[in-house]
């Protein structure tokens, strides 16, 4: 951090802050005001400006409004004359690091300097840190840490290039289409199509015409030939999604292809021969289904042949600090600003929230958040209500039905350790104390829970 842009109206400071910046080694760029400093940022590239909080025309509260909004991300450090402190801590408020109050001496500008050369060290260190971090859990599109789905990545790799048809299942919200996608990118089929269908989504009427196709005349519309899913899937991929939802007319005839490898257009008398890997994937219990008589056994069993349970978020709750960092920094991205992070409350409550809408809703959580915020870090007011007014994870779990004591004495184990972690800012001796248990078996438990500090 050794490009400084110094922005101020005064032209004896412009000369003398240059002249002490200079010499100790930084190279320096000075304008008289904020329109100027918008050019010299495009040209120069200053890792840290340095102005004035009070200028004619634009001043440093919007100077810095306007560098926030295009994103850059060079240090503001704010100066205020004796009077002028009230717009400096707002100057801070909306994102600059700090303020010196003139007049100042040169050694504080350099001790400012210095302290923020060192706290941009360390966010660097810990960008660098969290992209190892999210490196080391990519799989594909899928971002995840936890042993359940370490486990799923393996068995997307041992299976991808096999034709055998898999049966992906798990609560709305969790990544199924997206493990389905993991499967077929490592397959020999990455070349050819990856088609997705929910069958849920397509009036049952209209859902044969769309997998199989039709030929000219079949029924009214129909008005010239049109090939089926299945066809424009063919050497690829088709994702039967929401299979549970297939009607009991359309499952025999989805079972006849899966064992023929052919289709027959509506309004055909001939078959067409078609190479496709079937991928399934349902929120139901397709056991149940089949016990009750809405979903045939020998279907069942056909597609069933590999199956994956993706298990729910709050299942697997140490994949949910790297998804957070994950959401943030691709809007950070997609948006142009740049939230640095959540304050611990907020953090908090999005790690204990329980997430019956898993990633999904835990993405769509963090975006709203994003476009709410108003400062430099998501904090509580940017969460939805549902999520600041949820019960204490403690008593959701004591009202949910478990019995065993054995597994909510875990429950509430965990959640209290997490707790005083974040009371005692991770520091696990003072943890230890505040739960009142040894600090060996403290960091025993912290081991057994998989809990990030």
């Amino acid at each position: 951090m050794r490009r400084v842009l110094v922005v101020d109206d005064e032209e004896n400071l412009r000369l003398v802050v240059r002249t002490f910046l200079k010499r100790d080694g930084y190279e320096v760029e000075a304008v008289s005001s904020g329109e100027e400093a918008l050019v010299m940022v495009e040209t120069f590239g200053p890792d840290v400006i340095l102005t004035d909080v009070r200028m004619p025309r634009m001043g440093g509260l919007d100077l810095l409004a306007t560098l926030k909004a295009k994103g850059n991300e060079a240090t503001v450090i704010v100066m205020s004359a004796y009077g002028n402190v009230d717009l400096a801590i707002e100057a801070m408020k909306a994102g600059a690091y700090d303020y010196i109050q003139k007049p100042f001496k040169a050694e504080e500008v350099l001790l400012t300097l210095r302290k923020a050369e060192e706290r941009e060290a360390l966010r660097r260190e810990n960008r660098a840190l969290r992209q190892e971090i999210r490196r080391e859990n990519l799989f594909e599109e899928l971002l995840a840490k936890s042993p359940p789905m370490q486990a799923i990545f393996k068995t997307i790799a041992k299976i991808a290039d096999y034709k055998t048809t898999a049966l992906i299942t798990g609560e709305s919200g969790v990544g199924k289409e997206l493990v389905a996608r993991a499967i077929h990118r490592r397959s020999g089929r990455r070349g050819g199509p990856f088609v997705a269908v929910n069958c849920g989504a397509i009036p049952e009427n209209l859902l044969e015409s769309e997998l199989f196709g039709y030929k000219r005349g079949a029924f009214t519309d129909a008005v010239s030939d049109r090939a089926g899913l299945f066809e424009q899937a063919n050497h690829g991929t088709l994702l039967l999604d929401e299979i549970g939802e297939l009607p009991l007319s359309l499952q025999v005839k989805l079972l006849r292809v899966l064992q023929e490898e052919t289709i027959r257009r509506l309004g055909d008398n001939k078959d067409i021969k078609v190479d496709v890997r079937i991928l399934a994937a349902t929120h139901r219990d397709l056991t149940a289904e089949t016990q009750a008589g809405r979903f045939r056994e020998d279907l069942f069993y056909r597609i069933n042949v590999l199956p994956i349970a993706i298990p729910p978020l709050r299942e697997r709750r140490e994949d949910i600090p790297i998804l957070m960092d994950h959401f943030l920094a691709r809007n950070n991205a997609r948006f142009g600003i740049n939230i640095r992070g959540f304050e611990p409350e907020a953090r908090r409550l999005l790690l204990e929230y329980r997430w019956p809408g898993n990633v999904r809703e835990l993405e769509n959580t963090v975006e709203r958040a994003m476009v709410l915020c108003e400062g430099e870090r998501i904090g509580e007011a940017d969460l939805p209500e549902r999520i600041r007014e949820a019960r204490d994870p403690i008593q959701m779990h004591l009202t949910s039905g478990e019995l065993s004591i054995k597994k909510t004495s875990r429950v509430i184990e965990e959640i209290l350790i997490r707790r005083a972690l974040q009371k005692t800012k991770g520091n696990r001796t003072k943890a230890a104390e505040v739960l009142e248990i040894s600090h060996r078996a403290l960091l025993y438990k912290i081991k057994d829970y998989r809990i990030d500090l």
